[in-house]
């Protein structure tokens, strides 16, 4: 065997880094081969050999948080313009940045949430979430009064609500200061941004769901199959490290509506609750809702002792 060849096997590479060196004979590389070919089929048609280019270089692209500014805008142009050659209609793929000063944070009152799960809706339909496997980032817990231990909560009731003797506690990605989700990616697809928002690179992950595994809230979800979301209820408004659809084989999460709070928002989940049991703003601001809570009211977060440094609070009036 060649000298360089040795070389190059013996290196540690990414999906990506490995494909660029190895070609289409290096495993994982057959999706992207088929869709270069597509792009040189001279007996399709011009709108299916662009969409093809147009995932040929969707999949080389470098992971997002190393892109210059220049590529980053390409890559928004590029998702703008492959949904319309697939679907006929036009969506709009942001970028926005964290805005300086702003670490975001969350509190739930366990005394206002009375189980309406308008939260769920709106979180799915905001989210562009699959619909066929009934995916929902948010979990709404039934648990008996006194009683807070979730192996006994009832996840999954459906009766009138609120059930008395019952109160409700809704769980989803609680963007940890010290995220274990991060640290065990093996190629960097998910990081925390600086204004503590956790966010996966859909194109980059691998689907190896070792993020899943040591989430110790199990916020993350994985797609089994081709996700499905009716173009009636498609939200449009999309970021790219959001909303914007994902496909198959790989892991996403809430991401506090990065779509909506960047542009100063509350997340949907936020607004749809009719009860204002869910509280979302800027930790770094003394002014603001979140800080009051915090300072005002028995505050206390899920599974303390593991040292995550969850965002995401409790309290009860």
């Amino acid at each position: 065997m060649r000298t360089d060849l040795v070389q190059i096997l013996n290196t540690v590479m990414d999906r990506r880094a490995a494909i660029a060196v190895g070609g289409a004979a290096i495993a994982g590389a057959a999706t992207a081969a088929a869709a270069g070919l597509d792009a040189l089929n001279p007996f399709a048609s011009t709108e299916s050999r662009e969409a093809s280019r147009i995932e040929w270089q969707q999949y080389f692209q470098a992971n997002y948080r190393v892109m210059t500014e220049e590529e980053k805008q390409e890559s928004l142009a590029r998702l703008e313009r492959f949904h319309e050659l697939r679907n006929g209609t036009r969506i709009e793929v942001s970028g926005a940045e964290p805005r300086a000063n702003v670490l975001f944070g969350y509190a739930f009152n366990v005394s206002k949430c009375r189980g309406y799960m308008d939260c769920v809706r709106a979180c799915i339909r905001e989210n562009n979430q699959d619909r066929k496997s009934g995916m929902a980032y948010i979990r709404i817990h039934e648990h008996k009064k006194g009683d807070f231990d979730f192996e006994k909560a009832d996840d999954n009731f459906f009766h009138e609500v609120p059930a008395a003797g019952h109160f409700y506690l809704g769980t989803q990605c609680f963007h940890c200061q010290n995220p274990p989700c991060v640290d065990v990616c093996p190629v960097k697809a998910t990081w925390m941004e600086p204004d503590g928002i956790v966010v996966v690179d859909y194109n980059w992950c691998i689907g190896c769901r070792y993020c899943m595994a040591a989430c110790p809230y199990d916020a993350r979800r994985f797609n089994w199959a081709e996700p499905e979301v009716p173009q009636d209820e498609l939200s449009p408004n999309q970021h790219y490290l959001g909303n914007r659809l994902r496909s198959k084989g790989v892991v996403e999460k809430c991401t506090f509506c990065i779509q909506r709070s960047r542009e100063g928002k509350s997340p949907a989940c936020v607004e749809a609750c009719p009860t204002g049991a869910r509280i979302f703003g800027n930790l770094l601001d003394p002014n603001s809702e979140i800080r009051w809570v915090l300072a005002n009211k028995k505050v206390f977060r899920l599974k303390e002792d593991l040292g995550t440094d969850p965002k995401f609070w409790y309290f009860m009036d």
